[in-house]
């Protein structure tokens, strides 16, 4: 049960039923405020330094000078896994501008609000067993991705309107008959694919594995960049391109990532099936063992 856990709130364990921030913190008031998914395996937090990294260029790009250490935050995170004797779990470290005066412009002095919460997940690597039960049923949606020179892309913040409105519109879609869909996917303002709501997108055609480029409206997602590490390992192609909607729906093989999920193919797209394959299977075998060589040795 989620009131089980214990939250990590500005420095202090309290039980996730207690957890609170206050209704003038502007993370509430504007989604002010920046956030990283990640995941721990056996105990450790799986490419901390990448999270890192991320978190910073988020901070950078919505001017949030926070403050805090990269140390700092790693002890909030071990502690609360510590507290909720949690060894493989979802983690989700939040850092807003904090409470200021009710106006739209930010204060360059910023007490932030640090909030830390977890919750078990199955164990990873070569023993492990993925979160999701099937593969992904995907279905394109009319909702853009916002362009890059409106709201930075690569940042991470907790305004998800965007992809609320995707989800969203899954729902009403499957409300008017259409099939019930796992991930919307999303495309930009100029028709190309860019994303899932919660995913990035691979696919793979004539052994070459295809990712839209993130020089578009695409965040850098920290297993995206892993699973194209392993892919040049392993001497599979990779491109970086822009692409339309057939170009995935001539796919022979495609999967969404994220930190959640890992790899999870995709069992068909806007009803057409395309589903898992070679290459999909080895670059999974090939996370799972990074993960187990990482964290679990």
């Amino acid at each position: 049960m989620t009131d089980d856990l214990l939250y990590h709130v500005d420095g202090d364990l309290v039980p996730a039923g207690e957890a609170t921030v206050s209704v003038d913190d502007r993370g509430f008031r504007y989604g002010d405020a920046a956030f990283e998914t990640l995941r721990a395996y056996g105990g450790t937090i799986s490419a901390w330094d990448r999270h890192v990294d991320r978190l910073e260029r988020t901070c950078e790009s919505i001017s949030l000078e926070h403050g805090l250490s990269a140390a700092d935050l790693r002890e909030r995170i071990d502690e609360t896994l510590a507290a909720n004797d949690l060894a493989d779990a979802y983690v989700r470290l939040s850092i807003t501008r904090g409470v200021q005066p009710g106006k739209l412009t930010p204060q360059p002095e910023v007490d932030p609000t640090v909030v830390v919460y977890v919750k078990p997940l199955p164990r990873g690597g070569l023993e492990g067993d993925p979160v999701w039960d099937e593969p992904a049923t995907v279905q394109t949606v009319e909702t853009r991705r916002v362009p890059d020179d409106a709201i930075p892309a690569g940042a991470k913040t907790h305004n998800y309107l965007n992809g609320i409105l995707a989800r969203a519109e899954l729902r009403n879609l499957a409300s008017d008959g259409a099939e019930s869909a796992d991930e919307a996917l999303m495309f930009d303002c100029d028709g190309h694919v860019a994303e899932g709501a919660t995913s990035n997108l691979c696919f793979v055609r004539h052994g070459t594995l295809h990712t839209p480029t993130t020089d578009g409206p695409v965040l850098p997602g920290i297993t995206r960049e892993i699973v194209l590490g392993l892919a040049k390992e392993a001497g599979i192609p990779v491109r970086e391109e822009r692409y339309d909607l057939e170009d995935v729906l001539a796919a022979d093989e495609a999967f969404l990532t994220n930190r959640t999920w890992e790899l999870r193919p995709v069992a068909t797209l806007d009803g057409d099936e395309i589903g898992g394959g070679p290459v999909t299977d080895r670059l999974s075998r090939l996370y799972d063992e990074r993960i187990e060589q990482a964290c679990y040795q």
